[in-house]
């Protein structure tokens, strides 16, 4: 039962933290003229590489013969996990950024490609350096033992929170805000960070 905990644990960090974030916005903009199917591929496609990549990273660096670094990479994450929990519930600044990445997506559409791909790379390409990116580092950091679990868990959860945004877009952009769901993501960062920060010193 031990070996499904990492995958609950980044299932539910990862579709909490993406609900009402830009990929599900990107997924909204897309759903109208894109099977559903379609996106959710794209949409794992991207999260394997993304999160998966963060996670064998993160797995690979905690595995090091060396209980020191171990130990100061595990106090890290867990620092991280309740800085990003705190910072979500700062008030968010204009969003210059995403506007770039959203020109961008739309002149990807435009070159002919596969949508599965543009969906893929779209995502892939804005998950990195993302705080669910860095959630994925720690989490491989804190279960190298347990990467595909991991990596399961983190793209199932990529997968429902874009499925919800396909079903109940429209409902849940106008029921439920964008700072509800950005300060439930910040308090299950912070969560998991004192968690992490029990089970170390116990």
């Amino acid at each position: 039962m031990y070996l499904f905990y990492p995958l609950f644990i980044a299932f539910l960090l990862v579709f909490i933290s993406e609900l009402g974030d830009k990929t599900q916005l990107l997924v909204l903009s897309f759903s109208s003229k894109i099977r559903a199917s379609t996106i959710l591929i794209g949409v794992a496609l991207g999260s394997f590489f993304s999160h998966g990549i963060a996670i064998l990273f993160g797995s690979s660096v905690a595995l090091l013969d060396n209980n020191f670094i171990h130990s100061l990479l595990e106090i890290i994450t867990f620092i991280s996990f309740i800085i990003f929990g705190f910072l979500s519930f700062l008030p968010k600044r204009a969003k210059k950024e995403s506007t770039k990445k959203d020109n961008f997506i739309m002149k990807l559409s435009k070159l002919g490609l596969s949508y599965i791909l543009v969906i893929a790379f779209s995502i892939a390409i804005g998950e990195i350096g993302d705080k669910t990116f860095l959630a994925s580092v720690g989490l491989g950091i804190s279960y190298p033992n347990y990467k595909l679990f991991l990596i399961i868990g983190a793209i199932l959860g990529m997968v429902m929170s874009d499925l919800l945004a396909i079903l109940f877009g429209k409902f849940l952009s106008k029921k439920i805000p964008e700072t509800l769901m950005q300060k439930l993501s910040g308090l299950l960062f912070i969560v998991f960070g004192i968690i992490g920060f029990i089970k170390f010193i116990i």
